[in-house]
Order: structure tokens, then C-alpha cells, then sequence
């Protein structure tokens, strides 16, 4: 059985089939959803400025902003899984010069995949395993130090690598950092084709 709730000008719906929850939104309607301490979360974005931070609740919260108003529409917002293991989409058409920045908010323990093309992603005061691929642009990941890791996996193609947590600066062609600590929790990875990591 499904329940569907229309929001704000049809532009912000709720999909609610066995546990399993669907929220579609945009630059003008910004989505929130169950999202529990340790859930896993696999984000896929179109290019764009990211940014992923921890919060105290239990839920994921997504906004997003471009230079323009009218533009807004034209980026969607999609979460869709469950509390404990969830799907994020951001797609849209290619807005020239419209700078789109988008937040994502989770708990603070949140076990992190992301994957984009091209841009800028920053990930602040997460506690979990991330894997974030990167084709061109810049990562940059707090670590707190790196002493919650038990592995460290960082990679670029062509770019730099930079973990000041550990002391590491690299640069040139397929540079990379690994690091294994026996009494770590979580697994980090990085990787970019052309563009830099920075871990700090």
C-alpha cells in the first residue's frame, strides 16, 4: 500500500511501501528523512560543492543552493532506502555558471559511500568507514587525527596527497597513502583521478 503526500507545489513527495521510504525535493525544497546513528549511506551526485557533516539527530537532511532562483527546480533531491541503510541522488540538468552548492546532514556515526564526477566534496565530524571516488576536483576529510582508523587508503592518479594527520604531502603522478592501525574502527578511501585529497 502506498501513501502519497503532496508538498509544496508537488515538488516535495513521501513514498512510504514496507519500511522502505522514497523523498524527492529540490534547490527550493529541501528533503529530511530517517536516518539512524551507524546506517550505511550511498550518495551519487551530478558535478557540484558537497558538503557532508554530523549532527546529534537521527535523521538526513539535504538542501541545496544555486546563484539563481529560477534554477532551483532544476536539480532534484532524492533519498530513498531505510533508517538503517539509505540512497541519495542528486541529478539535474547543467546550469552554467550556477555554482550549485549542496549540504548533507547526517548523524555522526554514518558509514559514508559517495561517488561524483567532478567537484569539490567535504566531509567534517563523521564517525564510520568512508569510500568517496572522485573523477576530478578536490576531497577533503576530517580525521580528527586518524586515530578511529584502521585503515587509511589514499589515492590520485594525477594531483596531491596531502594527510597532515600523519605528516604525509605528495605530489605528481599516481600518488598515494596507506596507513593500517590494529586498534582502529573504521576504513577510510579516497580516491581521485585528477585532483587532490586532502585528509586533515
Amino acid at each position: 500500500m502506498r501513501l502519497l503526500c503532496a508538498g509544496a507545489a508537488a515538488a516535495l513527495f513521501v513514498c512510504n511501501v514496507a519500511g522502505f521510504a522514497e523523498t524527492v525535493g529540490d534547490c527550493g525544497h529541501p528533503i529530511e528523512a530517517p536516518l539512524r546513528s551507524r546506517a550505511a549511506l550511498v550518495i551519487t551526485s551530478r558535478p557540484a560543492g558537497v558538503e557532508v557533516v554530523g549532527t546529534d539527530t537521527e535523521v538526513i537532511r539535504v538542501s541545496c543552493t544555486v546563484d539563481r532562483e529560477e534554477y532551483a527546480p532544476y536539480i532534484e533531491l532524492r533519498f530513498s532506502g531505510t533508517p538503517e541503510y539509505g540512497r541519495l541522488k542528486v541529478t539535474g540538468e547543467a546550469i552554467r555558471n550556477g555554482n550549485l552548492h549542496i549540504r548533507i546532514e547526517v548523524p555522526r556515526k554514518t558509514n559514508l559511500r559517495f561517488h561524483m564526477g567532478a567537484g569539490e566534496v567535504k566531509v567534517g565530524d563523521i564517525a564510520g568507514d568512508k569510500d568517496i571516488d572522485l573523477y576530478a576536483g578536490q576531497i577533503t576529510i576530517a580525521t580528527a587525527g586518524g586515530g578511529s582508523y584502521k585503515s587509511v587508503d589514499a589515492s590520485v592518479d594525477i594531483g596531491d596527497v596531502n594527510a597532515s594527520a600523519w605528516g604525509v604531502d605528495k605530489g605528481g603522478f599516481f600518488r598515494s597513502f596507506t596507513k593500517t592501525t590494529v586498534n582502529g574502527e573504521y576504513r577510510l578511501r579516497a580516491h581521485v583521478l585528477t585532483g587532490e585529497i586532502d585528509l586533515e
